[in-house]
């Protein structure tokens, strides 16, 4: 019987169900027992309103049931929605998230790392810029974006298809001569292969196609330079512009719009991300839509798999073209 101004246990909580005490271990922890005992077990609880010691389980089945997050920022669009869909896996496993915010800081990504080993966290998942991360052989880790040797999962969305289909609808849509405009990290990653894709589309639809890539840290106003030596009298010689990201679409739609070009009318946009106005509303631009909740529920499965060695060191998900405004795919579909 449970003692006057002590926290209910276990055994109180059996004590009111009338049940052995391996049958409320078993409700606890989620396995099966019958409806009828875990429901009278259910009832207990919020009764004597009984608090799961999480930290004692832990222990006991050494596991801390954290798993460390590391992300540049949760300001981009892309980076937020990924920590929330990254956040709801974990919770569904009944797992809390350590979020560790890098600001693209590579000291503050080994630091943070360090920091997570410190804890004993189960498991990190990171989408880092640090060329030489180090990580502790037996910490799982999985990588987003990035290949990091071939004991540590990578998961991406297919760039390289990605990029061909931007190339692709550009053409269904009508456009001739395309420009390709990327601004990022110099780091060997996945998303570079939207790049090649991009190319192998333009090829195999024969549009002519110009590139202009810039590095992190470089200025904007590149692009607005490249973009305004491309107009003769007021029209611009492409009618069609990949970004390699939503974010970047999104600077470019302003450019062309100081530049006094109709989008889509005059030039069509493509961006990549899938990112969307306030979160869940409108996407930004039309895009190549990255499967944020596909990336997010195999990232966390590859990380508590048990058996490391069976983990394939890359696992590319398809993606997908949705409207957003900047093509001609309404006005056309109209016109038919």
């Amino acid at each position: 019987m449970k003692k006057e101004n002590s926290a209910p246990t276990m055994k109180d909580v059996a004590y009111e169900a009338g049940v052995a005490l391996g049958t409320v271990s078993k409700v606890v922890n989620g396995l099966p027992v019958g409806d009828s005992y875990r429901i009278r077990v259910e009832d207990a609880i919020k009764k004597l309103n009984y608090q799961v010691n999480s930290y004692a389980q832990g222990l006991k089945a050494n596991k801390t049931y954290t798993v460390a997050f590391l992300i540049p920022n949760t300001q981009e669009s892309f980076f937020a929605s990924l920590t929330y869909y990254i956040n709801l896996a974990l919770i569904k496993r009944k797992y809390r998230m350590l979020l560790c915010c890098t600001d693209f800081d590579l000291n503050q990504e080994q630091e943070y790392v360090k920091m997570a080993q410190q804890n004993k966290v189960d498991g990190i998942i990171g989408l880092t810029y640090n060329p030489n991360l180090v990580v502790e052989e037996n910490t799982p880790f999985v990588a987003i974006d990035r290949s990091m040797g071939p004991k540590i999962p990578c998961v991406a969305s297919d760039n390289f298809a990605g990029g061909q289909l931007a190339a692709e609808k550009l053409a269904d849509f009508g456009c001739k001569n395309v420009a390709f405009l990327r601004i990022g990290s110099s780091l060997n990653n996945e998303p570079n292969k939207r790049k090649a894709g991009f190319e192998n589309g333009c090829l195999s639809r024969g549009l002519n196609y110009e590139m202009k890539i810039l590095n992190d840290g470089d200025s904007y106003e590149e692009f607005e330079e490249f973009l305004s030596s491309h107009i003769s009298g007021t029209k611009l010689s492409f009618d069609g512009i990949f970004c390699v990201t939503d974010s970047l679409a999104y600077s470019i739609l302003k450019t062309l719009q100081r530049l006094g070009q109709k989008v889509p009318e005059d030039v069509q946009v493509i961006g990549f991300d899938g990112t969307r106005f306030f979160g869940n509303k409108d996407y930004v631009c039309s895009t190549i839509v990255q499967p944020l909740p596909e990336i997010a529920e195999m990232c966390v499965e590859l990380l508590l798999q048990e058996n490391m060695p069976s983990k394939p060191p890359l696992v590319c998900l398809p993606v997908s073209y949705c409207y957003g405004g900047t093509t001609l795919e309404v006005l056309s579909r109209r016109d038919k």
